[in-house]
């Protein structure tokens, strides 16, 4: 795989937190209790024409499957959230216009597999950003269902696990070159990332989703008490789970159904699944099934998934399967 793919990805999420941050600079406290999504919005649909765009002067023939399009954008009522998104692009590509912006975004309407083709979630951790805590800018290659390439930039983690170091990192990994942290901005060299060495599942540390609603934590917990896990999980938004285990802060995450017949979309998984498994780690679905990136936006033949340190793996899916999620 070239290096081009590579330092193309790293420099399109890192311009997409840019404007992800100044947007989230000034959410209100007002906007959870209002439930007012359209910071959120506006950075989501920033994010994805800024990365669309780069994306499409390097790599023309490259479609992309993304979360976002702009058919409400273009509405006649949505006028004012238009200029809103326009407006923030602006600050990092003067010469965009309300045209430009939208066809950028449109560039990523990709609905079916492809023999190569990216990924991308704008904003991962919609609640997270919106509280001011964790979220994600996950960006993939995949060649032939493989995820090749990963970008997974997390502008409210710290470059490194200790708490005195500088926030803002992306992550990085190439398929079969391994994994690696980046200062969000500026200079600086990678650091190499690898999972945990944890073999006692009773000393694992395990993440889980923010949200109830994405992830059944009653389910988990079950499986935490059979594996002796008595440390209480890290919750939080985003990939950014999926850089704690790759990085070793973190020994495993489960995202595990909360209704018969949910399915994972790609764009939330597929950067972090290459992120782990090149730091060392393994990602499956419950029942222990490689995750298939090669059926369209969705993860249609996986049902949840378990990420970890490779070492803890089977003895969570046999975990799994006592309690009767598998």
């Amino acid at each position: 795989m070239s290096r081009t793919e590579h330092e193309v990805a790293l420099a399109a999420v890192r311009e997409a937190a840019v404007l992800c941050r100044n947007v989230q600079l000034f959410i209100g406290p007002d906007a959870l209790e209002k439930k007012d999504r359209s910071p959120v919005t506006v950075a989501d649909f920033g994010s994805q024409a800024l990365i669309c765009r780069r994306l499409a002067e390097v790599f023309p023939d490259d479609p992309v499957m993304a979360e976002e399009d702009s058919t409400a954008l273009r509405e006649p009522a949505q006028a004012v959230l238009l200029a809103r998104v326009v407006a923030e692009v602006r600050r990092l590509v003067p010469e965009a216009t309300a045209e430009t912006v939208c066809a950028w975004i449109d560039r990523g309407n990709l609905g079916a597999y492809r023999p190569r083709f990216w990924t991308l979630d704008p904003i991962d951790g919609t609640k997270g950003f919106l509280r001011g805590d964790q979220y994600a800018i996950a960006l993939a290659l995949i060649v032939e269902g493989d995820v090749q390439v990963a970008a997974l930039a997390c502008p409210n983690l710290s470059l490194r696990a200790d708490s005195g170091a500088s926030r803002g990192v992306v992550f990085t990994a190439v398929r079969g070159e391994g994994a690696w942290a980046w200062p969000l901005q500026g200079e600086g060299d990678p650091i190499r990332i690898q999972v945990s060495g944890v073999t006692n599942p009773a000393q694992a540390r395990f993440c889980e989703s923010f949200e109830s609603a994405h992830s059944a934590h009653d389910a988990a917990a079950e499986v935490a008490r059979r594996l002796g896990i008595t440390i209480p999980p890290l919750r939080l938004d985003s990939q950014a789970k999926y850089a704690l285990v790759a990085r070793g802060e973190a020994d495993l995450y489960l995202r595990l159904p909360t209704r018969p017949g949910y399915v994972e979309n790609i764009w939330d998984h597929a950067a972090g699944a290459l992120l782990v498994t090149e730091a060392g780690g393994c990602v499956t679905d419950i029942q222990g099934r490689p995750l298939r990136f090669d059926l369209g936006p969705a993860l249609a033949e996986n049902r949840g998934v378990v990420v970890s340190n490779g070492r803890l793996h089977e003895r969570v899916l046999e975990a799994l399967a006592a309690v009767g999620v598998a």
